[in-house]
């Protein structure tokens, strides 16, 4: 025996039969799935890094209060390194007897290293430029508008008289999105000579740089021990971190999408290579007969099993890479700059992992043919139990696992779908059983046809928990891809609704609170939100004080030796959810404080605790009465820590304002500037132009690659419905040649898959229900989450609908099979 030639062989003439096909079709979407969500996101990965890098104008930053020593960036000249300096600082632009705060920054001529600088010239053509040469200025549109002036005049800035040489159109932003005022670009030269970055200014000064990646890496590392006091390394991971949890929830979703559809292909595998296995049985026997080696055979199932891998796995490589490619296209608009260049890793780590699933899940039941023994060709009722491959049927649960665990990301969504699978394998085994008990019980109530098709679920016991559990998995994983999944994608769509604040006003003094409400109204201004800021200092918590260097998260570091803002209010702020303890009321005597989880987690607070704080001369030291959740998401005025209102109102502050204008505000908020010039406006609009395009698209990627996961599921289905086809049609034709009637046999078959429907289908709207829950709360961050249970319901009649239906589809076509000829190939 030849096991390669008798493989392929086997390999051309199974293939006519369902489970090959079965087998194949499951194994090119699992590839599939998995290729084009690694693949996607592997691809996006690396054009939010190249995205960051244009947005600051650099591959890396060095930043400082003061300036920095020559010796960085002659260091960075010798390894190669292309360099940029930079200084920024706020400024007031004069011209027409007007005056306007703006956001000054000084560069060399070599600004932006990455990216692009656009500006407008008078003539209204956008242009690619550089730093403005010496004498002139580049300005927004937004100062020219409030200062009245067009491209080509004179304004008036430190003291010198420059001309604004064109209007910003697009600038890297230093990776902050968050500008407090309009930009103005200078030269260099210009600052220094004025005297704009001499000691005492409030200039903040940095060093941008680009070169290869390695170099960009080998030089941070040699940098970080070499700063100044106070300076600090700003990467391109850094710069969109406002976005990165867009980026995330995004990411989430396809991964989520893809394990399924991995999963429900495995499931599909294995219970093709099931019957697969049972009628190759009489084959393998036959070969015993002919003196063919267990060995040989065992070869021969293997080969015939690779050579389908093969093509398959290979189609659906190309089918997931083709997919992740028009999903690309039809986000090209996602990320600025030129597409990344299609990376190998992934895609080979998907195909690796479609043969895992493969091998994994179909192994089991071709080994056991193994040792199927000779004497099988004459009694087809012999059944070998060979107890040493039994630890074999522990392999697909070891692949499920790991390919849940390699192929979610992250350890939560790992555990929620892990912990969700196997307790709807758990409810099936128990619920199972107990219709069992049940059916044995009420069938024998019953007559005729209905009491057969009933006493058929006990009497196949092993069999009808397996098709129980393989179609509850199915209907629980269909019910998170089509009802779930979109409701969670819905949910974080609204999570960014039309009136979501797009402008913030800070420096707002108290006494103009009424006036500024009064112009928002008039401007038809909405969400409207004004909180007073007192900027302080942590000084200790519980008496001790802390130290950055003792911190691992750098963000504790910046809370203890930078500013932290506090706030203040008579009620709970929308946005704000109390996690613990109670908001504040009148019978508060002494200084409280609510803080915001992301505290807790870096200071390890509790209730009780004490935070000491400065704020100017006064120092406070504030219990801790409650713990809140923020949604940073919302995009009003929140804060980490909120004080009691009595406390609060004594401290010198300012009043902060979060509202949404429709429209281009340029020239009212300009106006609104100029009557309160103290006043400065910080856009948000980029931001969340940006996260709604994300979401916009994660949402059109994720149901592509849910359309997937469906097909996978419908494949489960009709690859568990399909497994006692072979037992259903002998036992049909043995019943019709005793007189039994096509009409008897439906109701047969509808009785017992009516009654699998409604067991798996309440299985799996239970169990989504609850991956629901935990999905939204623990995986996606996404508050006040409640399933769809209207729909959900829907599923356990569809279920029952869907099963029963292919059920009587089967019937049919065995009624018009003659029993003579079934019998004869039986």
């Amino acid at each position: 025996m030849r096991p390669l030639a008798f493989a392929a062989r086997s390999l051309r003439r199974e293939f006519r039969h369902a489970e090959l096909a079965t087998l194949a079709m499951a194994l090119v979407l699992a590839v599939a799935a998995m290729a084009a969500v690694a693949t996607l996101a592997a691809r996006v990965e690396r054009a939010l890094v190249a995205s960051a890098a244009e947005l600051i104008g650099g591959d890396l930053a060095l930043g400082s209060p003061r300036a920095l020593p020559t010796g960085l960036a002659e260091e960075a000249q010798r390894r190669g390194l292309a360099i940029n300096h930079l200084a920024q600082f706020p400024s007031v632009l004069f011209a027409n007897e007007r005056s306007q705060l703006c956001e000054v920054r000084a560069s060399d001529a070599a600004f932006p290293l990455r990216g692009a600088l656009s500006v407008r010239g008078a003539d209204g053509v956008e242009r690619d430029a550089h730093a403005p040469p010496p004498g002139s200025i580049y300005a927004d549109h937004a100062a020219l508008v409030a200062l009245g002036v067009a491209v080509g005049a004179n304004v008036q800035l430190g003291g010198r008289e420059l001309a604004v040489a064109g209007e910003i159109a697009k600038a890297p932003d230093s990776g902050n999105p968050f500008r407090i005022a309009p930009r103005v670009l200078m030269n260099l030269g210009d600052a220094e000579a004025g005297g704009l970055l001499g000691a005492g200014s409030r200039a903040g000064h940095r060093l941008l740089l680009a070169g290869d990646s390695d170099a960009i890496a080998a030089f941070a590392a040699w940098a970080k021990p070499n700063l100044p006091a106070g300076a600090r390394i700003t990467t391109v991971q850094d710069a969109q971190q406002n976005l990165r949890n867009a980026f995330e929830r995004g990411e989430g979703f396809l991964r989520l999408a893809a394990l399924l559809a991995a999963l429900l292909s495995g499931v599909a595998i294995a219970l093709g290579a099931q019957r697969f296995a049972r009628r190759k049985s009489e084959e393998v026997a036959l070969l015993r007969c002919l003196g063919a080696r267990r060995g040989e055979i065992l070869a021969a199932l293997l080969l015939e099993l690779a050579l389908l891998a093969v093509p398959a796995c290979l189609a659906g490589l190309a089918l997931g890479l083709g997919l992740q490619q028009l999903v690309f296209e039809l986000a090209s608009g996602l990320l600025p700059g030129a597409p990344p260049e299609l990376p190998w890793g992934p895609p080979l780590a998907a195909l690796l992992v479609g043969v895992a699933v493969l091998f994994g899940f179909a192994l089991p039941p071709l080994l056991r043919l193994r040792d199927v023994e000779p004497l099988r060709v004459f009694r087809h009722d012999l059944v070998a139990r060979v107890r040493r491959f039994d630890v074999l049927y522990l392999l697909p649960v070891a692949v499920g696992a790991l390919l849940v665990l390699v192929g979610a990301g992250s350890a939560r969504l790992a555990g929620t779908l892990g912990i969700g699978f196997a307790a709807v394998a758990l409810a099936t085994l128990v619920l199972g059983l107990a219709l069992l008990w049940c059916v044995r019980r009420v069938s024998t109530r019953l007559r005729g046809a209905l009491r057969f098709g009933l006493a058929n679920l006990p009497r196949r016991r092993a069999l009808t928990l397996l098709q129980t559990g393989a179609l509850a998995l199915s209907l629980t994983a269909l019910a998170v891809l089509g009802v779930i999944g979109p409701s969670l994608l819905e949910r974080w769509r609204a999570d960014l609704p039309p009136d979501t604040p797009n402008w913030f006003a800070i420096n707002l003094q108290p006494e103009q609170e009424a006036s500024l409400r009064e112009r928002l109204q008039a401007m038809d201004a909405s969400n409207v939100n004004l909180l007073p800021l007192a900027s302080g200092k942590l000084v200790a918590i519980n008496g001790h004080a802390p130290v950055a260097a003792e911190k691992g998260d750098r963000r504790a570091g910046d809370f203890i030796e930078g500013e932290v803002r506090a706030s203040w209010s008579d009620t709970l702020p929308e946005a704000n959810r109390l996690v613990q303890g109670r908001w504040f009321d009148a019978a508060t005597r002494r200084p409280a404080i609510s803080v915001e989880q992301v505290w807790v987690e870096l200071f390890d607070l509790k209730l009780g605790d004490t935070l000491t704080l400065r704020f100017g001369d006064r120092e406070i030291a504030a219990e801790v009465t409650s713990i809140r959740k923020v949604e940073w998401d919302s995009f009003r005025a929140n804060f980490f820590l909120m004080l009691d209102p009595a406390t609060g109102a004594e401290l010198p502050h300012s009043m902060v304002a979060s509202f949404h204008l429709a429209g281009d505000g340029a020239a009212p908020l300009a106006a609104l500037s100029r009557d309160f010039p103290n006043l400065s406006l910080i856009d948000l609009n980029a931001v969340l132009d940006r996260i709604r395009d994300i979401i916009g698209r994660v949402t059109s990627a994720a149901s592509w690659v849910l359309g997937f996961s469906l097909v996978a599921g419908m494949l489960v289905l009709l690859a568990a419905l399909a497994a006692t086809a072979d037992e259903r049609r002998f036992e049909a034709a043995l019943l019709r040649t005793l007189g039994a009637h096509g009409r008897q046999l439906a109701i047969a078959v509808l009785a017992e898959f009516v009654a699998l429907g409604l067991l798996a289908g309440g299985i799996a709207v239970a169990a989504a229900a609850a991956l629901g829950n935990a999905l939204a709360a623990g995986v996606f961050k996404l508050e006040g989450y409640t399933p769809p249970l209207g729909q959900l319901a829907l599923l356990v009649a569809a279920a029952a609908a869907l099963v029963a239906f292919a059920g009587w589809a089967g019937t049919r076509r065995i009624a018009r099979t003659s029993p003579m000829a079934v019998l004869r190939r039986a």
